[in-house]
């Protein structure tokens, strides 16, 4: 069975995952880019270095993101979301970006064999010293679609 998401199953989703896909454009050049995040207040988080993404970003703010969740074939849901880039320079606010980006990122990351290590990007205890770009995407519109079968695909082999 195929379907819409509701506004609630969107906003889980967008919760829910730490990946999604970030597309931008400018200069008549489309670039997709997989993104690691954090979801607040209809906002997606991210540190990135500096690049071609952002480079696009700042010529052209509109941007679509893409999320989803994928038990098999048959039993996924995908939201898309339509925005507007703005790169985060108030020292506070960068602040509280990169601690909502550790709060939701290191509990997945970090296990008992886990060393994240000097390179982790949060390590530091002084957010205004870590290197690198935080920007948010500001959601204007969303959609989602499922897909939902009880039974799951079975593969001869």
């Amino acid at each position: 069975m195929f379907g819409k998401l509701t506004a609630e199953q969107i906003e889980q989703v967008l919760q829910n995952q730490l990946l999604g896909h970030l597309a931008c454009h400018a200069d008549d050049q489309t670039y997709l880019v997989p993104i690691s995040y954090a979801y607040e207040n209809n906002s997606l988080y991210v540190h990135s270095e500096d690049g071609m993404k952002i480079k696009m970003m700042r010529k052209n703010p509109k941007v679509c993101v893409q999320v989803d969740e994928r038990q098999d074939m048959s039993n996924w849901r995908s939201v898309i979301g339509w925005g507007k880039f703005s790169e985060i320079t108030n020292e506070e606010e960068r602040k509280k970006a990169l601690q909502l980006l550790v709060n939701r990122q290191l509990p997945i990351l970090s296990s008992s064999t886990t060393h994240l290590g000097s390179n982790w990007p949060f390590s530091s205890n002084d957010e205004t010293v870590i290197p690198g770009i935080v920007f948010k995407i500001t959601l204007d519109k969303k959609t989602g679609r499922f897909e939902e079968n009880k039974v799951s695909p079975q593969f001869a082999g």
